[in-house]
């Protein structure tokens, strides 16, 4: 990822680290294990610490609208 940083001599490009937390995608992983064994009733509470631990709105869609999990 890039960003753009404002200095005294203008604007540099700069690359960007993005963290991955070791909690969160432990959330991320069990929210999706929960979605396709259908245990909807944890699903919150993994959503809820992957989101405490920085998971972004994206992140927990692409789980939720994964094409693997059909209804029956």
């Amino acid at each position: 990822m890039k960003a753009i940083e404002e200095n005294a001599r203008g604007p540099t490009l700069t690359l960007l680290r993005v963290k991955k937390h070791p909690v969160k995608l432990t959330a991320l992983l069990y929210l999706r294990e929960a979605l396709l064994r259908e245990r909807y009733e944890r699903c919150p509470e993994f959503i809820r610490i992957a989101k405490e631990w920085g998971a972004k709105g994206r992140e927990i869609e692409e789980l939720l609208e994964d094409a693997r999990r059909l209804p029956r």
